[in-house]
């Protein structure tokens, strides 16, 4: 604890002074910015011709920087040494694993108060380096994309600034998943891009709606044992949370498909939660159906899933009732946000 306080209280002193250096195109861990900012200055790059993204992955960033590199980097600025030397100590204090103590010669420990300023600093050799060759790009933390005209110029630009970032700053580039190419196929902060009549244009990545759909399968999972109150706070929170970080993407029809799925998994879970067949009768009874039917539908065989996609919870558990009942919808807290925004 007393650690992580004199730590704050150096990054609290660190981080107007660095503030001033650090580029305009940088947006991760710094104040007054965010992921949603560089995404738009992403945007505006490529409604100015800007087409072909450097997608670069810096390979175990946090886990590869080279400490005495750092170091040399922080004495251009602070000359206090014992102020550099206290953070040389911090880097090389080690870690615990697993109740196994690792040395730290390499690397930023994640999780520390100073570890986002430090990495912020490293990269910003980096962003000079690009500023001076005249690049077009966006950084936040150690996600990187470099912006050009065409794909020639895209392969051009990876070729040469790898070997800075290397040989300079020594840090690894993952060369599987660096790529140069168009960017409607490439991935940025869970976004991707497209162009529409000459403007850049956002929408959401495919890995980032997959990891979605996994998360609402674990919150309307038919064996976790919640109650309808925790179900319903839970994908409240994660649903808003969710929506607005992505509230910048144009999908609408997409969150409108993702509804209907959605649905049927919360008719699934109730389903399940009624259990007895008399108690499934009595509920059909009253939300309308006949008993002669809703005897039938209660002692079907077939399964959760088929079962919720049939015109019997169709009619029952109706698009209004989940609404009335609480549960929030992808497209309608969607279109909310989209307003305020």
């Amino acid at each position: 604890m007393v650690d992580r306080v004199v730590q704050q209280a150096i990054a609290q002193v660190l981080s107007p002074i660095y503030e001033k250096q650090f580029s305009a195109n940088s947006y991760g861990f710094r104040p007054g910015r965010n992921a949603h900012q560089a995404l738009n200055r992403c945007r505006n790059y490529i409604t100015e011709g800007y087409t072909h993204a450097v997608d670069m992955d810096l390979e175990k960033f946090f886990d590869t920087v080279n400490q005495s590199k750092l170091i040399e980097v922080l004495t251009r600025t602070v000359k206090d040494g014992r102020v550099v030397s206290l953070i040389d100590k911090y880097l090389n204090a080690g870690v615990v694993v697993r109740n196994r103590f690792e040395d730290t010669d390499m690397g930023v420990p994640q999780g520390g108060p100073l570890s986002p300023l430090l990495s912020n600093i490293m990269l910003n050799e980096l962003d000079k380096e690009l500023e001076k060759r005249g690049h077009r790009f966006v950084r936040y933390a150690d996600d990187l994309l470099i912006l050009c005209r065409s794909k020639r110029s895209a392969e051009r630009t990876m070729t040469n600034i790898i070997p800075y970032i290397e040989n300079k700053l020594f840090l690894k580039v993952n060369r599987e998943k660096t790529a140069a190419a168009y960017v409607q196929g490439v991935k940025f902060l869970g976004y991707s891009f497209y162009v529409l009549r000459g403007e850049g244009r956002l929408r959401v990545h495919p890995s980032s709606i997959a990891k979605m759909k996994e998360r609402i399968k674990t919150l309307t999972s038919r064996s976790n044992g919640w109650g309808y109150a925790r179900r319903k706070k839970a994908l409240r929170r994660y649903i808003t949370g969710w929506v607005n970080y992505f509230r910048m993407a144009d999908m609408k029809k997409l969150l409108i498909r993702i509804d209907e799925w959605y649905r049927r998994r919360l008719r699934m879970v109730i389903w399940k939660l009624w259990k007895l067949n008399r108690t499934r009768w009595r509920n059909l009874i009253r939300l309308g159906i006949n008993k002669y039917q809703a005897w039938e539908w209660a002692n079907t065989r077939k399964g959760y899933w088929h079962t919720a996609n049939c015109f019997i919870l169709s009619r029952t558990i109706t698009n209004e009732r989940l609404c009335l009942a609480g549960y929030v919808l992808f497209s309608d807290y969607y279109r909310s946000v989209r307003v305020i925004i």
